[in-house]
């Protein structure tokens, strides 16, 4: 039972490390983005932001995945 609580919150708080992580990098785009293209407050604006973010996010889950070392069953 204690081994489960340790892995419980061992995940927790790798998960919230990831989090913080995942905000950070939203700032830090956030501000690129309006470097770029300037304000972020429209409405199309938002909609670009997220289409970006969210096509990074899928080529970076796909590179992960292809690198990351399968078990073998």
């Amino acid at each position: 039972m204690k081994k489960q609580i340790l892995d419980r919150i061992s995940t927790l708080m790798i998960s919230a490390f990831g989090l913080v992580a995942a905000l950070a990098w939203n700032g830090a785009i956030q501000a690129i983005f309006r470097e770029v293209f300037g304000t972020a407050e429209g409405v199309i604006s938002m909609v670009t932001y997220a289409v970006v973010v969210t096509i990074i996010a899928v080529l970076a889950t796909v590179w992960i995945a292809k690198i990351t070392p399968k078990e073998e069953e």
